[in-house]
């Protein structure tokens, strides 16, 4: 049977790897997610904050973990927080974590309920003199809803009088980037299952699909193999609405003569796998569709080599834009000459290509990354490129993930069809 959970060692080898990166006399917090409301008494399905599970991999809302690195004790430097179960919540919501579990899954030795955190921290205050606090500090990303971090800081705060405060979340992207070998394993079944997902959905796909049919097919997959469901909203894309890159309305017919764009991927042990693959409606490419794909698929394979230890993420990017732009020519989108009128910092092939060619995958899709860190053995990371033309209403992106080690680059998804005569023979098997 496989595991149904990551070992309570692996938490804590990530937290003495942080607490290695933590000032003398500091406190470091970390917050579990809250359930989010949906309306009237109903919550939106839970989903445990990235980091928090990293560090200590407990599933439950309104948890709390405290590391104090000073402290004389060693099995006293981390200190978990968790709801009391009473026998209301149970009845109601099931069963929640008792101490004893909680330690086990965690390997953390002190394990406090949560309403006893406030008289915990007034004892902590007096011995610390810096703060640490993982507010979210992705630039793209910044919702309205503010985290359970910053409520629970406020009541520390209360307490606290040192100078000091300290920021989490670049020493958390430092570690997460790299990935240990049962994350890798993680994320291999979350791509098996991915694969098993699309080689099941292919043969059904025709004329007079709905979106919605597909997502259904892969869901089914994906919970019949016994992971957590999709690793992020999938996009079922048919013709045109492939040019919307984050489309998720899923819910159009599919039409004769479209292609279909399918990024997905599973998630197991909370890990993802992000896939994209391009596929013909009518089960056969046009022969200008299957230029186009072929020009995509050339471009993935070249990319895929270039993933090598030491280089920078965007300067990989770039060079991924020459290849393409090379296939553009071929396909007639633009000339030489107009592409040598565009800007350095401007080029013609980023009208056709509207995207990054790379991102970190691990616990989130887009896991966090530095693009000031180049590759490195331990890393796992999307290559997708892609050809989008508005003016044939066309977009076909191949999207693979990759593990880099120091051997070369290893494709996570080699056994996901996507030569195109492969696709169109299991599209075609009776």
């Amino acid at each position: 049977m496989r595991p149904t959970r990551l070992p309570p060692r692996f938490f804590k080898n990530n937290r003495l790897k942080l607490q290695s990166f933590l000032p003398p006399r500091s406190l470091a917090l970390f917050c579990s997610n809250h359930r989010m409301p949906r309306s009237g008494d109903q919550y939106f399905p839970f989903r445990q904050n990235s980091d928090f599970f990293y560090l200590t991999g407990i599933e439950q809302e309104e948890s709390l973990l405290l590391i104090m690195p000073d402290h004389p004790d060693q099995e006293s430097r981390h200190y978990l927080f968790i709801i009391r179960p009473t026998p209301q919540t149970e009845l109601w919501e099931g069963h929640k974590l008792n101490r004893e579990e909680a330690s086990s899954i965690s390997g953390i030795k002190v394990v406090y309920w949560l309403d006893e955190f406030d008289r915990v921290v007034s004892e902590m205050t007096g011995h610390i003199d810096t703060l640490c606090l993982n507010f979210p500090e992705n630039p793209k990303f910044n919702p309205s809803v503010k985290p359970y971090d910053y409520q629970v800081a406020g009541r520390i705060e209360e307490r606290f009088s040192g100078p000091g405060r300290g920021r989490l979340a670049p020493v958390m992207t430092k570690l997460r980037m790299f990935k240990e070998p049962e994350e890798i394993d993680a994320i291999k079944r979350a791509c098996v299952v991915t694969a098993n997902a699309f080689r099941r959905i292919i043969s059904l796909v025709k004329p007079g699909i709905n979106e919605c049919e597909v997502m259904a097919e892969i869901t089914h997959e994906f919970i019949r193999s016994g992971v957590k469901g999709h690793a992020f909203d999938p996009v079922i894309a048919g013709g045109d609405r492939a040019l919307v890159l984050h489309y998720v309305e899923n819910n159009r017919i599919c039409k004769a003569g479209d292609l279909l764009l399918l990024d997905f991927g599973a998630e197991y042990l909370n890990y993802a796998a992000d896939c994209t693959r391009t596929i013909p409606v009518s089960r056969r490419f046009t022969t200008r569709q299957r230029e186009i794909y072929n020009s995509v698929l050339k471009v993935l394979n070249q990319a895929i080599k270039l993933m090598i230890p030491g280089k920078l993420i965007g300067n990989f990017h770039n060079e991924v834009g020459l290849l393409l732009q090379e296939e553009h020519l071929k396909l007639g989108l633009y000339t030489a000459e107009d592409a040598a009128r565009r800007t350095a910092e401007n080029p013609l092939w980023k009208d056709y290509y509207l995207h990054g060619t790379s991102h970190s995958i691990g616990l989130d899709v887009h896991d966090p990354y530095d693009r000031c860190v180049p590759f490195a053995p331990g890393m796992v990371l999307s290559c997708e490129p892609a050809i989008y033309i508005r003016e044939e209403k066309t977009g076909i992106r191949i999207e693979n993930t990759i593990l880099i080690t120091k051997e070369g680059p290893v494709d996570l998804m080699k056994d996901i069809p996507s030569e195109a005569g492969h696709i169109e023979e299991l599209m075609n098997q009776s």
